[in-house]
């Protein structure tokens, strides 16, 4: 299958694919993750010395521990590796009027974003390497109100390209 057969009704008769490209999927270690590594550990810490202390009273009790341990093992590991394991998961495409960004995760399955790139979007450039692209917003539910998820191409090794082609498409420039 080539490649306009794959976006064939996915994309307009006149839209064109300008770049497609994946993120970096390595760990990266942030001060949230070392946070929620810390934290973690603490938990599945406690959760291990509960454990061993209800076991000398006998009995199965010891097993109610097990379920705050993996807890914290899921808090300790999942802050640490889940950024990455989602990143190696997903791909990015940019045409010439939007930004698609797809995934495939278990559990979730497979999903594709579009976000049209337009005069007004605003584009958040990170010049690092791996450079970050971000121009949309999500907002998200938490058990008490609402927080801002960032969207966008994260870790592209060609970030600068990528942003240049996201400017001329504000411009009315895109090639």
């Amino acid at each position: 299958m080539s490649e306009a057969d794959s976006w064939k009704g996915i994309l307009d008769d006149d839209e064109t694919v300008l770049w497609q490209g994946r993120p970096d999927g390595r760990v990266t270690l942030k001060a949230k993750n070392i946070m929620g590594f810390l934290f973690g550990l603490f938990f599945a810490g406690f959760a291990l010395v509960w454990m061993v202390l209800a076991s000398q009273a006998g009995g199965f009790f010891w097993m109610f521990g097990l379920l705050h341990f993996f807890v914290g093992l899921g808090v300790a590991f999942g802050s640490t590796f889940w950024s990455a394991w989602r990143r190696r998961h997903t791909w990015y495409t940019l045409t010439d009027r939007r930004a698609f960004i797809a995934t495939d995760l278990p559990f979730r399955g497979r999903s594709l974003k579009s976000y049209p790139i337009t005069k007004s979007t605003v584009i958040d450039y990170d010049g690092g390497q791996p450079a970050s692209i971000m121009f949309n917003h999500e907002m998200r539910r938490k058990k008490n109100g609402h927080y801002r998820v960032d969207v966008g191409f994260e870790r592209i090794e060609n970030g600068a390209e990528v942003y240049r082609m996201m400017r001329d498409i504000q411009k009315g420039q895109a090639v």
